[in-house]
């Protein structure tokens, strides 16, 4: 059982408040210490998937006054050993719970964790260009070179997979600020990637007949499968936790390699093949954003007060409707070439 571990610093006023907060189901443990200087500082075990309920009865009570701080660590083992025991759903749980959630619900980490992870993944800044720099380049050898190892070596150092997660959680919360950083994130690496295989293109020698590049300008009707089935299954296991290496593999399959056959084609002047590698990409793109959506939806990712939740809402329909008519429009054109 995946345990979250949360500190509270909590003033002298407090202390009552947040001790019948520790009451609740969903922690396993807790204990206190109490300082004249400090106040008190409170500590639970608490299972990472309630973890969310949990801090959103938290900062009820921190609302009210100041001089709060709540700190989650990932605890990686602890003894002796908490026995999973299965406890009734509390009454927010059950609130808070839509029909559609049920079969995904409970089984990821808090809004919180979701939201820190993905904020530090989106910064537009030298180590980010970096990193997209260098997997483009190995993207581009490894393509060149006809290697399978070598693409999926790109893969692992994943350095379009924040920026596209970011950019699903923020339309299912109905972040504008964390969607603005998503996109200019994400479109400053694609076209520092593009660019950057236009380059390697034309001083390269670039077979198409290569099954690397061969694979990725043959576009079918299946592609829109595997990208779907990749951006759910890479959010999936962003929300539990997995490595981000295995995430990134999962959703690079889908956005680098195309991205990187585009620019070496444009920049061998082989336009025809280029416009099918740039129609797999914009498909994938697509249909990563969609299924992460999606799955964000099912697993109940939500804001926290009832009026952005209202908000996000529609947000979340628009944005579904849009990603599925254009889904809809690829697979069109795909069909008809």
């Amino acid at each position: 059982m995946p345990l979250r571990q949360i500190e509270i610093v909590v003033p002298d006023e407090g202390k009552n408040e947040f001790e019948e907060l520790l009451k609740d189901g969903s922690v396993e443990h807790y204990w206190n210490n109490s300082s004249e200087s400090s106040g008190y500082l409170l500590k639970a075990l608490v299972d990472a998937s309630k973890t969310e309920v949990f801090l959103d009865n938290a900062e009820k009570i921190i609302r009210k006054n100041e001089g709060y701080r709540i700190v989650i660590t990932a605890v990686v083992a602890t003894i002796p050993r908490i026995e999973k025991i299965e406890k009734d759903e509390t009454d927010q749980e059950k609130k808070r719970a839509e029909p559609w959630e049920q079969p995904l619900r409970g089984i990821r980490v808090s809004r919180e964790e979701l939201y820190n992870d993905v904020q530090d993944s989106v910064q537009l800044n030298a180590v980010y260009i970096a990193m997209v720099t260098l997997s483009t380049i190995v993207a581009a050898l490894g393509v060149l070179r006809d290697s399978t190892a070598v693409v999926i070596g790109a893969m692992v150092i994943a350095p379009l997979l924040g920026p596209n997660v970011g950019l699903a959680l923020s339309t299912t919360l109905g972040d504008l600020k964390l969607f603005i950083n998503s996109m200019k994130t994400n479109l400053t690496g694609l076209t520092v990637a593009f660019l950057l295989s236009l380059i390697l293109g034309m001083v390269l020698e670039v077979e198409a007949s290569l099954y690397q590049i061969a694979s990725r300008t043959d576009v079918h009707l299946s592609d829109i499968a595997l990208a779907l089935a990749s951006g759910a299954a890479g959010v999936l296991a962003y929300t539990i936790g997995m490595s981000a290496a295995v995430i990134g593999v999962m959703v690079a399959v889908a956005l680098l390699p195309p991205l990187v056959t585009a620019g070496l084609l444009v920049g061998d002047s082989q336009f025809e093949l280029a416009y099918y590698a740039f129609l797999l990409l914009v498909t994938n793109v697509i249909c990563v954003n969609l299924a992460a959506v999606t799955t964000f939806i099912l697993q109940g990712v939500r804001p926290r007060s009832w009026y952005k939740a209202e908000k996000a809402k529609k947000i979340n329909i628009i944005a579904f409707i849009t990603w599925f008519i254009l889904v809809v429009v690829l697979g069109f054109v795909i069909w008809l070439s």
